[in-house]
């Protein structure tokens, strides 16, 4: 079922099937480098568990984002609930298969992701967050109108948030 239609994308629930497809981006180093490691199969597993947990409890998560072209698995992206220096904020997260990288699907996922939390959720602002070195991240979030929210420290490591307001608020 699609949640979330774009040009060239849509998104849909993470589903167990998907962890050998979703392990092609959570186990790659290169992918993972802003996090402490790369998942092995049993952390990816956890992570779609997760996700189908997010979807239950707030009718949201990140979603297995398909190119309608070819039907192709191209990784996750979606909202989930983070805490951003003390606040739980929706924000939006992405993995996006390497081989995919640099053809705007990461962007075009998030925006759809943006006008989703807005017109379908009603949240009035969302968020997105990374350690302050993962640039190609915060030019995404700059692409769909985020502007810098805080610089704060999370597990040791200093991190950028950034924000965008729904129109009128």
């Amino acid at each position: 079922m699609k949640i979330i239609e774009s040009e060239r994308l849509y998104l849909r629930e993470l589903k167990i099937e998907d962890s050998e497809e979703l392990a092609k981006v959570l186990s790659d180093p290169e992918s993972m480098q802003y996090y402490p490691q790369p998942f092995n199969q049993e952390k990816v597993e956890r992570w779609i568990h997760w996700n189908i947990e997010n979807y239950k409890k707030f009718n949201h998560g990140l979603w297995a984002v398909i190119l309608k072209d070819g039907e192709t698995f191209i990784g996750d992206c979606g909202i989930t609930m983070q805490e951003i220096d003390g606040e739980i904020v929706p924000e939006i997260g992405f993995h996006i298969i390497k081989s995919y990288w640099n053809k705007g699907y990461a962007t075009e996922a998030a925006n759809a992701c943006k006008n989703y939390a807005f017109d379908a959720l009603n949240y009035s602002r969302i968020y997105s967050y990374t350690v302050i070195r993962n640039i190609p991240s915060q030019k995404v979030a700059e692409k769909i109108g985020m502007k810098t929210y805080k610089v704060f420290e999370k597990n040791g490591e200093k991190q950028i948030a950034q924000v965008v307001k729904r129109e009128g608020f």
